[in-house]
C-alpha cells in the first residue's frame, strides 16, 4: 500500500486516478484508514459517493468488492448461498454408486467446495494485495432488517455460517458505505461509522473535476458547461444534475464538435443533464437562452 502519512496524501493519490478530493472528505478517508472505521457517504445522486471507493481501491492497490444494494437484499445475495445444483448432482451420484456415507456426504455438501461466495464473505478472505475496499451501494434501498445484519460484519468484520461457523476477516476491509438518502438509516449503524455529506461542489472545484475527468474539453466550453450546470442546480428542478452529469454533457458536447454553449446546443442535448421530463419541460423555448445568459454573467475572463 501507497505510504500515507497526512491528508495531504490522501488528496494527492486520488487526484492521480481523477478524483478531485475536497479536504474535509479527505480528513475523513485518513482517519478512517488509520483507525480501522468504515466511512458513510451521504448525498444527491451523481455528487462521488461511488466513484471515492473506485479511486481508493486504485490508488491503494486493493481489490475493490461492490455490494449494489436494492430492496429485498439478503444473506443469500449479499453473503454467501449454497450451490444446490451442484449438490443435487453430488447426491444423485452418490446414490447411484450405492456407495452413499451419508454422515460424510452432508460434510461434503456444506463444506468449501459448495459454498458460493458473496461480497460480504469475500471482503472477509485473505487477499494478497491486502484487505479489500468493500463498496456498499445506496443502503438506503435495503430493508431495515438487513440494515441490522450488516451491524455484525461492521462491528466485529465478520459473518457467521451455520454450517460452518463464524468466518473472521484477517485485516479488516476499508468499508464504504453511501446512500443516497432516500430513507434514513438507523443511528447504530451510522455510530459504527465515520459519517461525511458529500455536496455538489463548488465552481472551481467542479472545473477541478472536469479537467481531470474530460481533459480534451476547452477550457471555454468547461467553464461555460460547469456555469450553466450550477445554475441549473438553483432552479426547483425534480432532480438537480449531479457531477457524474457534468462530466457526461461536455463528453456529448465534445462528440458534436460543440466549442461553445448555445440555446440549440442545450436544447439538443439536455438528455444528458436532466433525466425527468418535467425538469427538461421547464428549459424550453426562451427558458434556456436567460438561464446560459445568466450562467454566462458570472464568468469572470479566464
Amino acid at each position: 500500500m501507497q505510504d500515507i502519512e497526512s491528508i495531504d496524501d490522501i488528496q494527492r493519490l486520488l487526484a492521480e486516478e481523477g478524483y478531485v478530493c475536497g479536504r474535509p472528505l479527505a480528513t475523513v478517508v485518513f482517519l478512517a484508514l488509520r483507525l480501522g472505521r468504515p466511512i458513510f457517504l451521504e448525498g444527491e445522486a451523481g455528487v462521488g459517493k461511488t466513484e471515492i471507493a473506485k479511486a481508493l481501491s486504485a490508488a491503494l492497490g486493493r481489490s475493490l468488492i461492490r455490494l449494489q444494494c436494492y430492496e429485498g437484499l439478503d444473506v443469500s445475495s449479499a453473503v454467501y448461498e449454497w450451490n444446490f445444483a451442484a449438490q443435487m448432482v453430488a447426491i444423485r451420484t452418490a446414490e447411484a454408486s450405492g456407495s452413499a456415507d451419508r454422515s460424510a456426504l452432508q460434510e461434503e455438501l456444506f463444506g468449501p467446495g459448495y459454498l458460493v461466495e458473496r461480497p460480504l464473505l469475500r471482503a472477509m478472505r485473505p487477499d494478497p494485495s491486502g484487505a479489500p475496499v468493500l463498496l456498499i451501494d445506496e443502503l438506503d434501498r435495503t430493508d431495515e432488517p438487513f440494515e441490522a445484519f450488516l451491524l455484525e460484519a461492521l462491528s466485529d468484520f465478520q459473518v457467521t455460517i451455520p454450517e460452518i461457523g463464524t468466518i473472521k476477516a484477517p485485516e479488516p476491509p476499508i468499508v464504504i458505505v453511501t446512500s443516497n438518502r432516500t430513507r434514513e438509516v438507523h443511528d447504530a449503524l451510522k455510530r459504527r461509522c465515520l459519517y461525511h455529506w458529500v455536496d455538489y461542489p463548488d465552481f472551481d472545484r467542479e472545473m477541478a473535476i472536469l479537467r481531470a475527468r474530460a481533459p480534451e474539453a476547452a477550457e471555454s466550453l468547461s467553464r461555460e458547461v460547469v456555469a450553466f450546470v450550477q445554475r441549473l442546480r438553483t432552479e426547483d428542478l425534480f432532480k438537480k444534475p449531479g457531477v457524474a452529469e457534468t462530466i457526461d454533457w461536455a463528453k456529448c458536447l465534445l462528440a458534436l464538435d460543440v466549442v461553445t454553449l448555445s440555446p440549440e446546443v442545450i436544447a439538443d442535448t439536455l438528455g444528458a443533464v436532466l433525466k425527468y421530463q418535467d425538469d427538461i419541460a421547464k428549459l424550453q423555448g426562451s427558458e434556456a437562452k436567460k438561464l446560459l445568459d445568466e450562467a454566462r454573467a458570472t464568468l469572470e475572463p479566464a
